[in-house]
């Protein structure tokens, strides 16, 4: 696929956490072989590849997305490599500007930076940082990063931040797209008054996120999103998900014990996989499921610029992971295409 087909209509990528439970499964060859799977995927047609942050994981969730992405950037030649999403307010905003920047300007304008205001308290506690100053840290922190990237030698003083009049540089030769993720209202509407796109899960939020952007006085019509899916599409997802399920139950699990949908004491966690299925937070489908379902969300949501789909989930064998995404680059997407220029 050319870069200008893929420009023409939405792309479709791949979402990477690197977490890696099994202890007897070395970081290093996990790192080497997801590598090798994404230059691979790349070549079947994959667009872009997402990664997300987390710290202090007992199974080595990703805590580095920017070396990573770099990594990804130097083995790919036309894929589009994104955070979905960097914890922004754990970090200095003049740092992830730099850094941002950097692999803006080594991949040729490749790299969107997506971040959030995070949820877990352990993490905050941990980087010195106050939970309940999350949204003020995020909102300035995205103004001192686009400053960054313009070169504006102002400065910047605000309630969490200040920046001498100093200039930060290099700047971006082709600036990155500031994307946003958010789940609570107040938090979509955030998103939609200060950032580039929205990063959205599971699809539940994309009518709220353009409902805020008219509201804020945004085009509603040049409206972006980015939809992180949570699904299994395989020939025979009954059978994939008999073999991985246990592995979306302790992902979901652990996201609910960090608090990332709620407090930890209020959210009940899943007892087993079916369950899973039955409150609908992952979706099995086969190829002609797929197809019709992401063909009728693309329609009616022409906003959503990317979908992307968990690889593996952690702990899954990643040649189990590289079958779902041959599946989906072979039988779903093209298929998704052809119904969407017709």
């Amino acid at each position: 696929m050319t870069e200008q087909s893929a420009a023409s209509g939405p792309t479709f990528g791949l979402w990477y956490d690197f977490r890696n439970p099994d202890p007897d499964r070395p970081f290093s060859s996990f790192y080497a072989e997801v590598l090798d799977q994404i230059a691979w995927a790349e070549q079947r047609g994959v667009d872009s590849a997402w990664l997300t942050e987390h710290h202090f994981c007992a199974d080595g969730y990703s805590p580095s997305p920017f070396v990573l992405a770099s990594a990804i950037l130097q083995r790919t030649s036309r894929m589009r490599v994104g955070t979905n999403l960097i914890v922004s307010p754990l970090h200095d905003p003049v740092r992830l500007a730099e850094d941002s920047a950097t692999l803006s300007l080594l991949s040729g304008g490749r790299f969107d930076l997506g971040v959030g205001q995070g949820y877990w308290v352990r993490e905050f506690e941990a980087f010195g940082k106050q939970v309940r100053q999350r949204p003020s840290l995020l909102e300035e922190g995205v103004e001192v990063i686009r400053r960054a990237w313009s070169g504006s030698a102002e400065g910047f003083s605000g309630k969490r931040y200040s920046l001498p009049p100093v200039a930060v540089t290099p700047v971006p030769e082709r600036t990155p797209q500031l994307l946003v993720g958010a789940m609570a209202d107040v938090a979509i509407e955030r998103a939609a008054r200060i950032a580039d796109g929205f990063l959205s899960t599971q699809n539940a939020h994309h009518a709220a996120y353009l409902a805020a952007v008219e509201r804020t006085g945004g085009s509603v019509a040049d409206a972006k999103i980015y939809a992180g899916q949570w699904s299994i599409i395989a020939e025979d997802p009954e059978e994939v998900w008999s073999r991985i399920g246990k592995h979306a139950l302790y992902q979901l699990n652990e996201y609910i014990s960090w608090g990332a949908f709620g407090p930890p004491d209020d959210v009940p966690r899943f007892a087993d996989p079916a369950q899973i299925l039955e409150a609908g937070a992952y979706r099995l489908m086969d190829a002609e499921t797929a197809v019709t379902e992401l063909t009728d969300m693309l329609r009616a949501c022409p906003q959503i610029k990317d979908v992307h789909f968990w690889a593996q989930l952690p702990g899954e064998p990643v040649d189990s992971g590289s079958e779902r995404i041959a599946y989906l680059a072979d039988k779903v997407v093209p298929a998704v295409r052809e119904r969407l220029a017709t």
